[in-house]
């Protein structure tokens, strides 16, 4: 299946990828959201900036605090064995806020490699994470990531040996995932900044590994 640019398939006039408007008719969710929002703002329970400013700092959030959480797992054993005990707790701990949520945190071994997909819709640690790609909300990616995991990834670049085992983890809506990648090798003595930078996001989604230095 086609990565990051699967829906750049049309190109305008001047080169750039070419996407449909958005001008289509709201769906019904589409008009609860906003017909709930309004209500909340005529009671008085939040505001219009209330909800902006939610907004922003939900944008704001990108791969790199995950990367963060990753690198400190690395060079923190004590810190590794509590987010794989409870990845929500292990995050708070350096100041990301994961709501309610219950995020899971799996890692990758020289024996298992795990995938992360939302088969439903697109569940995603969005909190740790940031928004996620086009392509993890692709019917595509969610149907065929289950049915056939070592194919897809292949079309992702990454090839497994046949004797690492694939584990498909299926998000849902109050459980969500985040893949620990295997630390590269030749990374001895690189401070907590460094090995952020080698953390990818679909490294923690797992359809890819993490850079190796240099």
């Amino acid at each position: 299946m086609p990565h990051d640019h699967h829906d750049h398939d049309h190109l305008s006039p001047s080169g750039h990828p070419y996407r449909k408007d958005q001008d289509h008719p709201l769906s019904y969710w589409q008009t609860m959201e906003i017909a709930v929002r309004e209500l909340l703002v005529e009671k008085g329970v939040t505001s219009d900036a209330e909800i902006m400013a939610q907004i922003d700092r939900m944008d704001a959030r990108s791969p790199a605090d995950g990367a963060r959480v990753v690198a400190r797992a690395w060079t923190d054993p004590e810190f590794k064995a509590r987010l794989l005990a409870d990845a929500s707790a292990a995050s708070r701990e350096m100041g990301f806020d994961i709501g309610a949520l219950r995020l899971i945190a799996v890692e990758n071994t020289a024996q298992v490699h795990n995938v992360i997909v939302c088969t439903l819709c697109s569940c995603y640690p969005r909190n740790l994470l940031g928004l996620p790609p086009d392509w993890y909300k692709q019917r595509a990616y969610r149907s065929r990531v289950v049915r056939e995991p070592r194919k897809v990834l292949r079309e992702f670049g990454l090839e497994l040996p046949d004797d690492v085992t694939v584990r498909i983890h299926d998000s849902t809506a109050d459980m969500r995932y985040i893949v620990l990648p295997r630390r590269p090798d030749g990374t001895e003595g690189m401070d907590e900044a460094a090995l952020a930078a080698l953390v990818t996001r679909d490294a923690m989604i797992g359809v890819g590994v993490a850079r190796m230095p240099g």
